[in-house]
């Protein structure tokens, strides 16, 4: 890639990783800092606590992995024994550097707080301080959450049930569609802070998109962007 492709990656990798400051990225691990390299990124963690503490850097090539991935890259290798060719570590700043090859690794599954960390970001942001989309949220059992919407430029409340899942991307950007279509609206008479229910959990798969026909719903395979 150019530089400023990488420069590009560098920085949607560095926003996507920022919430992980305030808590670990697997046990005992936590996320000290972003690092840029040459055609990589360089996510510094911190294993254990204390004097018995050490501080790692983890090298990802820019063309293996998507930001939206390594989260879930570093909790498989720091949730279980690696083994590492002598080529792929060395020492930088203190830390030792190990070069990751992600094509090698399965990402271990997005813990269910950081898939609703996830469409919760999307979704207010950018935001609109005089017209906001997302008022409110609230997590329920089961894998699921409401979140509380209110459509730009009408009056009322709108109560969105969703399954977290894998990829919520297209979810979010069909969102504002979706609660348009009135063959999917609901009363709420359980529910005091919206005027209405619209649920979306039974649309899940590996994608999430607006059918032609209003009040479908279908599954949509996308591939990982890379790079």
């Amino acid at each position: 890639m150019t530089y400023p492709e990488d420069r590009q990656q560098q920085a949607a990798i560095s926003r996507h990783l920022l919430y992980y400051l305030n808590s670990p990225i697997a046990e005992g691990c936590r996320m000290r800092g972003v690092l840029p390299a040459s055609g990589a990124v360089r996510i510094a963690v911190r294993a254990g606590d204390g004097e018995n503490s050490e501080t790692f850097l983890y090298e990802i090539p820019h063309d293996t992995a998507a930001p939206a991935c390594i989260p879930g890259i570093l909790r498989t290798v720091l949730s279980g024994t690696q083994l590492y060719s002598s080529d792929d570590i060395s020492d930088v700043l203190g830390m030792t550097l190990i070069r990751l090859h992600p094509e090698e690794i399965t990402p271990a599954p997005e813990p269910e707080e950081e898939q609703a960390l996830s469409v919760l970001r999307a979704l207010s942001d950018p935001g609109d301080d005089e017209d906001p989309f997302l008022i409110g949220f609230v997590m329920k059992d089961g894998g699921l959450m409401r979140l509380y919407v209110q459509h730009p430029g009408r009056s009322g409340l709108i109560g969105v049930d969703i399954h977290l899942t894998d990829t919520l991307t297209a979810l979010t950007a069909s969102l504002p569609s979706l609660i348009e279509e009135k063959e999917r609206h609901q009363p709420a008479p359980d529910d005091p802070y919206c005027d209405l229910i619209v649920d979306l959990t039974g649309c899940q798969g590996t994608g999430f998109v607006a059918s032609r026909r209003p009040g479908d719903c279908f599954d949509e395979t996308t591939s990982a962007r890379k790079g």
